[in-house]
């Protein structure tokens, strides 16, 4: 069964967050759309890379009515410590999920069970709380927020346009397509 347009199931979880703990649920993620972004581990490589990239695109992503929820399987005390260790870290202004009991990696099945690590996976989740983008990456391949930004737009106006759909490199402002008979071997 694939995980598009699949509901988030239940968790419970606390995140680091503006200085702060904050207690988070799967009901945190209903109403807005919102990107859960897994990475494997906190003091690594290509994470702060990737979570820095992510950073510089949130003010756009808050925007667009998006919040970002980073998750590994650390704790929110080692995200604290990570946060306050890190120049690139430091920049984060979305909620960074700990995760120690894996049940949210899990969940989105992005668990690599014999290191209790995530996968890099990125999902985009509707304010009704279905998947609409799965994004799953090998440990060493990192992600681009400018893509997922990308993906979140395409999202969104598909969302609100009936009976369309965004082709490939789609940007806002650009033609969209309307499957039809009269379309079918025209493209």
């Amino acid at each position: 069964m694939s995980i598009i347009n699949s509901k988030i199931k239940p968790f419970r979880a606390t995140a680091y967050a503006n200085g702060e703990f904050i207690e988070l649920t799967d009901q945190s993620l209903l109403g807005r759309w919102s990107i859960v972004f897994f990475y494997p581990a906190d003091f690594t490589f290509v994470c702060p890379t990737e979570l820095g990239d992510l950073a510089d695109h949130y003010d756009q992503l808050k925007s667009m009515g998006v919040e970002v929820y980073s998750v590994s399987t650390d704790t929110h005390f080692t995200h604290k410590a990570w946060h306050d260790a890190s120049d690139t870290i430091k920049k984060i202004q979305f909620p960074m999920v700990g995760d120690p009991t894996g049940t949210i990696t899990r969940n989105f099945d992005v668990m690599i069970e014999e290191q209790g690590l995530a996968l890099r996976g990125t999902f985009v989740v509707n304010p009704e709380g279905e998947i609409k983008v799965a994004e799953i990456h090998d440990l060493g391949i990192g992600r681009s927020a400018a893509e997922l930004v990308r993906k979140v737009q395409a999202a969104q106006y598909v969302a609100s346009h009936d009976g369309e759909v965004c082709p490939a490199k789609w940007t806002p402002g650009e033609e969209t397509l309307k499957p039809s008979l009269d379309l079918v071997g025209k493209i």
